[in-house]
Order: C-alpha cells, then structure tokens, then sequence
C-alpha cells in the first residue's frame, strides 16, 4: 500500500483526468450533458461530481478520493465547512425522538448542537465523560442512533478510546462519529479503530494554509449517500476555487504535520515547569493521565497544547497579548501559529453556564504551534509566560 505523501499527491488521478500536472479549477455552475440518456443518468447519481456543483464538483470529488483514502473509508464528502460537515451528518442521521450521545469535553460548535439544536428538534441528548469509557456504556438507551466523538478533545486535549466506544455502539446498533481535526489521519485514523464516519474541519490542518473554510466527511458510501441527500437540501456546498486550495493543501499534509508535532511537543515541554504555568494539556507529555492511551493509537500528538495560566483569566488576556509569533486567532492548523482564549471565544456560541459545565477553566489558553523554527516559538512563548511574573 503507498504511503501517505503519494496518497496525498495521486489519490485523485483518475477523478475528472486530465493532462495537466496541476488540477485544473472547474469553475462552473453546471455542467453539460451529451444527450438525454446521459443528462437521466447523471441528474440521479448521488456524489457525482458532472450534473450541478451544488450536488457536486470534479474539485470536490478530487478532495473526496484523497480524503477517503487517507482515513482508509469508502468514500468522502466534502462541505462549505466542519459545522456544515457536522450539522448535516446529524440531520442525515438522526430523527425527532432519537437519542445522540456527545463528550462533555468537545468543541464549543459541536456542543450548542448537542444542547441547543437538538433539542428543538425533538432529539434527547446525554454528555459523557469521555475518559471514563463505562460512562458510555451507561449512557446508551434503546433510542440511541449516534455517539459523537472527539479525541483529542477541544480545547482540553482529552483522549477519547475511540476503538472502546465504536465496540459499544455497534454492540447496541448505533452509529459513531468521530472528528479527527485535531489528530489528522497522519497522527491517526478513527476508521481503521471501528468509527464509522469521521469529520473534519478542513479549514484547519488539512487546507494548512488559513485560507479556505472547509469540511468534509469520511465513511461508507451508503451512509455518506444518506447524508448527501440532506446536503443537497440544505446547500452546504464548497466553492469550486475553495476545494481547488483545500485540495492543494492535502498535497502537502504528511510533510507538515511532522514539524506541527514536533512544535507542539517542545512548547508542552517548555512550559509544563513554568511557574506562571498551573497546567499544561497535551497527549504528548507523560504526565498526561491518558498518555498511555494515546500512544496506543496516535502516531504522533498534533501542534495543540492548553495552557492553564496560574493568575486566571486576566493571566491568560496578558500572556496573549505578549505573544510575537502566535497571533491571536480562533483557528488553527495552519502554517503560522495561532492562539487563542476559549473561554472568550465560546461566549458566543455558550452560555456562562455551559462554558463551566464543559471544563474549560477561564485561565486556559490554547496554543496551535505552526510550522515555524522550534526554537524561535519555544523562545516566544517562554518570554511571554516570563513577562507574567
């Protein structure tokens, strides 16, 4: 089987062929047929990629084949971005009085679905602790469609036993789905463990570049199919230019997400001593209480740490702005390196309450180490984590 940089490079090559070396962009709305026969078939075909972009687009179908077979599914689907991905599979997969599972620890998006949207739609949910592998056990109901997962976790950093939960799903005929936007099916692959669908948001490490918004789903083709129909209605649709630059960035992602491994290790190292430091999460530490875990099934711990200041929320606004190369920024995953303070950042999308309810401490920064020198960030960010004693 190849490896992950010639996946990245060929996988499409005989999506949409074409004598150019650099895929060409389609840039159209629509798309011709040679005659009646042909404009039946391709009008029904679901994921096709020759009808009308808003069911499908050769760059799309480009990003599709590369996605699908760096996480080792069937198939893939590409969206307008990774809530679109989200919210679409859910609607595609659940109904009013289904039962959905989530982690307590998850992405701010992901949870004002579990409790803001689903619930107006006549669907019961229950959030787990997703370190304590019974909880989902006890969780599970006769209602139970959907298991929604995360590992590492937003911002926490928290390890989810994918390969666990996906066994305790399919034992009760439930289905899971795991985002993978942290790990990358470079670090890992929920696939290969049981997940039956994985998401991403593209814009993050798989675009790399921080100028796409973008997501995509992974799994079989029966269940992307139904998900497609529910795509096709709510028109969640990637720009043709956008997936072109999605696609060119998959190009590079096994090169890149070395070095943003190797960042994010040596900034968690730096500063998980510091004495304006009362934490730091990050898989990749041994004091990690899941390091163990995560070694099993990550091959490497990705470029996101958090960062527990020690004086609180004021500490984490002040570190902030002491920082020189990581910008403060709600993103992550590309080049250059980003920072953020989550507890600001979701108050848009949470409550106060449901901020505390999820963990998050108000002090907590989270680092995107980029692709820059390791020892120009670790130098950084150490004078900034300085400056506050």
């Amino acid at each position: 089987m190849p490896g992950r940089s010639t996946v990245a490079i060929h996988a499409d090559r005989d999506v949409a062929p074409s004598r150019a070396v650099a895929r060409p962009i389609y840039q159209s709305a629509a798309f011709a047929a040679e005659d009646a026969e042909a404009f039946a078939r391709v009008a029904v075909d679901r994921r096709g990629h020759d009808f009308y972009t808003r069911y499908g687009n050769p760059n799309h179908a480009q990003v599709a084949a590369v996605v699908a077979e760096l996480e080792h599914t069937e198939a893939a689907l590409v969206t307008a971005s990774g809530m679109a991905a989200l919210t679409t599979a859910v609607l595609g997969l659940v109904s009013a009085g289904d039962h959905v599972i989530g982690q307590k620890s998850t992405y701010g998006g992901t949870a004002s679905v579990l409790l803001n949207l689903l619930p107006r739609l006549g669907i019961s949910v229950t959030q787990v602790d997703q370190t304590d592998l019974a909880a989902f056990g006890r969780a599970l109901t006769p209602r139970t469609r959907l298991i929604l997962l995360e590992s590492p976790s937003n911002p926490l950093l928290q390890i989810t036993d994918l390969a666990a939960v996906a066994g305790l799903a399919r034992a009760h005929g439930a289905l899971t789905m795991a985002d993978n936007t942290f790990a990358t099916p470079v670090n890992q692959r929920p696939a290969d463990l049981g997940v039956d669908l994985v998401w991403h948001s593209a814009t993050k490490y798989l675009n790399g570049h921080s100028d796409v918004s973008a997501g995509v789903l992974a799994g079989s083709a029966e269940l992307l199919d139904r998900i497609w129909d529910v795509a096709l209605l709510t028109g969640a649709v990637l720009g043709p230019f956008d997936a072109w630059l999605l696609l060119r960035g998959l190009r590079t992602l096994p090169l890149r997400m070395p070095r943003h491994n190797a960042n994010g290790q040596a900034l968690a190292e730096a500063l998980q001593d510091h004495p304006a430091v009362a934490k730091v999460h990050y898989p990749g530490l041994v004091t990690h209480p899941q390091h163990a875990l995560a070694a099993q099934r990550m091959s490497g711990f990705g470029g996101v740490l958090a960062v527990e200041l020690a004086a609180g929320f004021e500490a984490a606004e002040a570190f902030l702005g002491r920082l020189h190369y990581a910008r403060r920024s709600a993103s992550l995953g590309g080049v250059e390196s980003l920072a953020v303070h989550p507890a600001s950042m979701w108050r848009g999308m949470l409550s106060e309450r449901q901020i505390a309810e999820s963990g998050v401490p108000l002090g907590l920064v989270r680092l995107a180490a980029g692709t820059e020198d390791t020892e120009d960030l670790v130098a950084d960010v150490l004078a900034a984590a300085d400056s506050l004693n």
